[in-house]
C-alpha cells in the first residue's frame, strides 16, 4: 500500500456536497475506491461522475476493507454520526458534510469513540475549506494584517429551492434545525478567526416566517457567541442564517464574513459582489494604509492535502479535533436554547 497518499470511499450521497468532498480529496492525490448509497438514482449519478469507483451493495464491504483509510459521507444529517462511529470502530478516519451531528447525545458518543480509537472525525466546513477568499482571509489574519481579532460577523443566506428538497429537509430531528445546519459554518469560522479556545452561546433565536406549511422547519436564525482566547482576550461573534435568498440573485446565497481587528477589518464576499465584480471569492481589506481589494480565485485550498497528511502521519494540520467538536457543540447548544420568534 503506498505511503504517499490514501484510499477512500463514500457512504451516503444524500447531499450534493459529497461531490465537493470527493473533489477535495482527488485534487490532493487520494484514490477513490468505492461507494455505497441505498438510493439507486444517487448511486447512478455518483458512479457516472466517478467511474473509477466501484459501487458496492453493502456498506460493510467498505467498512471491512482494510486497504481503505477514510470514509466520506453526506448522508441524511441524523445518520452521519452513527456512520462515523462505525467507521472509527473499524479503524478508519471519517470526513463528513456539515452538520456532523443532530443532537448533543450524538456528539457526546462520537467524542467518546474518537478518544477511544484515536481516529479522525473531520467535518468539511465548506464555507471555509472550499472558499478561497476565506482561506486568504485566514492567512491575512494570521500575519497580523488587522491586529487582534475581536469579533466576527458571519452571514449565511441560502435559496430554499423547495421543489428540489427531500422530505427529511423539513423534519427537525433529521436535519437538526437551521442554526445547527447552516450556522455550523459561521460558528467554526468564529473559532478559527478569533482563535477562541473556549466559547459559549450568549443568546439565540429562530423563526419560521415564510414556510408555515412545514411547522418543524426554521427559515431564520441568529446567534451571539462569546469566546476567550488563550491570551485571555474576550471575543464575540454574530451569526445570521436564513432561507430567503431571492430568485433574482445570481447565486444561491450572498455569503459574507466580516472579521474585525484592532487595526483594521476584512470583508469576504464568498459567492457574489452584488452590482460589482463578476464571480466569487472577493476580499476587501481595510487597514491603516488604505482600502484594498484582493481577487482570491487563485488561492490554493489546503484542507484536502492537510487531511491526507493527517491521516498518514496522525497529525492535526487540517483542523484540530477539539476545534471540530467545539464548533458543533456551539450550534447544537444554540439550537437547544433558541427563543422561537413568532
Amino acid at each position: 500500500m503506498p505511503t504517499e497518499t490514501i484510499r477512500f470511499a463514500a457512504i451516503g450521497l444524500n447531499h450534493a456536497h459529497i461531490y465537493g468532498q470527493t473533489n477535495l480529496l482527488l485534487q490532493a492525490g487520494a484514490e477513490l475506491v468505492s461507494f455505497y448509497a441505498v438510493e439507486p438514482d444517487l448511486a447512478a449519478q455518483y458512479g457516472q461522475v466517478y467511474p473509477q469507483a466501484t459501487q458496492v451493495s453493502d456498506p460493510r464491504v467498505i467498512l471491512e476493507d482494510p486497504t481503505i483509510h477514510l470514509i466520506i459521507s453526506a448522508a441524511i444529517p441524523d445518520e452521519r454520526a452513527p456512520l462515523g462511529i462505525a467507521a472509527m470502530r473499524h479503524g478508519k478516519d471519517y470526513m463528513v458534510d456539515k452538520p456532523g451531528f443532530t443532537s448533543m447525545a450524538q456528539l457526546e458518543e462520537v467524542r467518546r469513540v474518537q478518544a477511544e480509537t484515536g481516529r479522525i472525525y473531520s467535518i468539511c466546513f465548506g464555507e471555509r475549506f472550499q472558499s478561497a477568499a476565506t482561506v486568504r482571509a485566514g492567512e491575512l489574519v494570521r500575519s497580523g494584517a488587522i491586529g487582534a481579532v475581536v469579533q466576527t460577523i458571519g452571514l449565511g443566506p441560502h435559496r430554499v429551492n423547495l421543489a428540489a428538497r427531500p422530505s427529511w429537509f423539513f423534519q427537525r430531528d433529521r436535519f437538526g434545525g437551521i442554526i445547527n445546519d447552516i450556522g455550523s459554518h459561521q460558528a467554526e469560522q468564529f473559532l478559527f478567526f478569533t482563535n477562541a479556545a473556549r466559547a459559549e452561546v450568549v443568546t439565540a433565536q429562530v423563526a419560521n416566517y415564510r414556510h408555515p406549511q412545514y411547522p418543524e422547519f426554521d427559515d431564520f436564525g441568529d446567534v451571539l457567541l462569546r469566546g476567550v482566547t488563550p491570551e485571555g482576550l474576550e471575543v464575540s461573534g454574530y451569526i445570521r442564517v436564513d432561507w430567503y435568498t431571492p430568485d433574482g440573485l445570481g447565486t444561491w446565497g450572498d455569503g459574507r464574513l466580516i472579521v474585525l481587528g484592532t487595526d483594521g477589518y476584512i470583508e469576504v464576499r464568498k459567492n457574489i459582489d452584488i452590482a460589482g465584480r463578476p464571480g466569487g471569492n472577493h476580499l476587501f481589506l481595510v487597514d491603516q494604509k488604505g482600502t484594498h481589494y484582493i481577487d482570491c480565485n487563485d488561492v490554493a485550498l489546503p484542507y484536502g492535502p492537510c487531511l491526507v497528511y493527517d491521516i498518514l502521519h496522525r497529525t492535526e494540520t487540517a483542523m484540530p479535533q477539539e476545534h471540530c467538536f467545539l464548533a458543533s457543540e456551539l450550534v447544537l447548544r444554540a439550537q437547544q436554547v433558541a427563543h422561537r420568534l413568532k
